[in-house]
């Protein structure tokens, strides 16, 4: 349970800043509208790419829970 929480905190951070990023590369070049979904379309990228990292940790975790 401990790990949940500790990974939510880190995928909120990451995703802030991916989508600031994400803001600072594209903004003024594109549409709002296109930017607001590139912006979109990336963190839930990255969403995804960081709980699969968590999923697989917990996983492997699970497996070997004596290291």
């Amino acid at each position: 349970m401990k790990e949940i929480i500790i990974y939510s905190i880190a995928i909120v951070a990451v995703i802030t800043i991916f989508g600031y990023s994400i803001h600072m590369f594209i903004g003024g070049l594109v549409e709002p509208e296109t930017e607001t979904t590139l912006i979109t379309a990336g963190c839930l990228l990255a969403a995804g790419v960081i709980g699969y990292m968590a999923w697989d940790i917990i996983r492997r975790k699970r497996e070997n829970p004596t290291k």
